[in-house]
């Protein structure tokens, strides 16, 4: 599987970036390959553009419903349903209850998306989407919010498969616990660091980052979903304060291979 860092910017877009969103790439044994977005927050589809057509996505997976995770998905019903070269096949979003709901409201529209078609996430339940098998846990959020468990196949031959786990938006739980557990790559938010007066329930520091990665025995850390107004060398000291293994600091364009 590969990794491609679209948006990482939490709560908002940043200067620099659009908020979440990330393509997670596989083959099969056929050589097809097939794409997958993780989230699709506000900006998300233009830096999508630099990586793929999004018609040649095969799903979009939602954590949950506030808008730096899903507010883009307007747009990409609208790249679907309107391209010049006529309307592409219909992509399938996974996401909480509410979902297509949701797409209707963002398009300003009382009709569901066409191009769009939704199905509702089930927690702990399994979905297959080419080569990766995806297992979707719930999260601590004021919403509905899902992490995603997401095997596929690995880039070392040695290895029957890679495990990416991304937290969504969370503050510690079990569920966050379950997901990430020897994942390879543990893509997780760090909104806050341990100085803030922070509410619980919301999200988590960098120090809570690193200490669900140390106890997951993850292979890698990515932090992720940092708002513009927070200090991202903080966030990545407090990480490191707790976890032991290699740690980067989540950008548009960062390119993980599993």
């Amino acid at each position: 599987m590969r990794l491609t860092v679209i948006g990482s910017s939490g709560s908002v877009p940043g200067p620099a970036s659009p908020s979440s969103s990330y393509l997670l790439e596989a083959d099969d044994a056929d050589g097809r390959t097939w794409r997958v977005l993780l989230d699709a927050g506000s900006g998300a589809l233009g830096v999508l553009q630099r990586f793929c057509d999004p018609r040649d996505l095969d799903a979009v997976l939602i954590s949950h419903l506030h808008p730096d995770h899903c507010a883009d998905l307007a747009h990409l019903d609208t790249y679907l349903s309107y391209h010049p070269d006529g309307p592409a096949e219909p992509v399938t979003v996974y996401g909480p209850f509410g979902t297509a709901g949701r797409i209707a409201q963002l398009k300003g529209t009382d009709e569901h998306s066409a191009a769009l078609p939704c199905v509702v996430w089930q927690a702990s339940g399994h979905t297959r989407i080419g080569p990766m098998l995806v297992t979707v846990e719930s999260v601590r959020h004021p919403v509905p919010a899902y992490a995603f468990r997401i095997e596929g196949p690995s880039e070392d031959p040695a290895t029957a498969s890679a495990i990416l786990t991304y937290s969504g938006d969370t503050d510690e739980c079990d569920g966050l616990e379950v997901a990430a557990a020897d994942a390879d790559v543990l893509l997780c938010e760090a909104s806050f660091l341990e100085t803030d007066d922070a509410p619980e329930g919301l999200h988590l520091t960098g120090l809570a980052a690193g200490q669900v990665a140390e106890r997951a025995r993850a292979g890698r850390l990515i932090l992720t979903h940092i708002p513009p107004w927070t200090d991202c060398p903080s966030v990545h000291a407090e990480a490191a304060s707790a976890y032991d293994g290699p740690i980067d600091l989540a950008h548009p364009g960062l390119r993980v291979e599993l």
